[in-house]
């Protein structure tokens, strides 16, 4: 369904994503599993993949998946695949899981790769509980049946409103 009816901006404070990420980092620490890196996926999940690198006090990757530049994401995923096959535990960390599209696209590319999947976990600061895909860890969790809203984190805030709009409204489909 296509809606030509402005997207539902939804603005997350600074102070809100640093609540998130830290429960983010928090839920991670807890538990049983403790990750050797942390591995941000390019765009979105490279500011909170920082901050949770530095909660943890583990160093980070980064995978720029969003660029679709040969290079800088699939041939680094293969190296990853075979760091976590060798034992390396790595967490993965976007801002969003969404339509889960990013997510199914990296676990199966590393499956392809010959990873152990057991040393992978998944974080985002959003879960869409309708996504095709699960995650390890969230802070917040939405159905996209009902919350239409288009997030907006602090580092997208920078953008002019025309240019969000536009990214918006390239998806029709989460926000009708």
């Amino acid at each position: 369904m296509m809606s030509n009816a402005e997207p539902q901006l939804h603005y997350i404070s600074y102070d809100a994503f640093l609540t998130d990420v830290r429960t983010v980092a928090r839920k991670v620490g807890e538990g049983p599993w403790m990750p050797d890196f942390i591995i941000g996926i390019g765009r979105g999940g490279l500011v909170p993949a920082v901050y949770i690198s530095h909660q943890l006090k583990l160093p980070m990757l980064s995978i720029d998946h969003s660029s679709k530049v040969p290079g800088f994401a699939d041939e680094l995923l293969a190296k990853v695949a075979g760091k976590s096959a060798a034992g390396t535990r790595l967490l993965f960390v976007d801002d969003i899981n969404d339509s889960g599209g990013t997510i199914d696209y990296i676990r199966s590319l590393l499956g392809d790769n010959g990873c152990d999947a057991d040393n992978l976990r998944f974080a985002v600061v959003i879960n869409n509980s309708r996504s095709r895909a699960t995650v390890d860890y969230w802070a917040d969790m939405i159905d996209r049946d009902e919350d239409k809203r288009w997030f907006v984190f602090p580092w997208e805030a920078v953008g002019a409103n025309e240019t969000i709009v536009e990214e918006a409204l390239s998806v029709p489909e989460r926000l009708a």
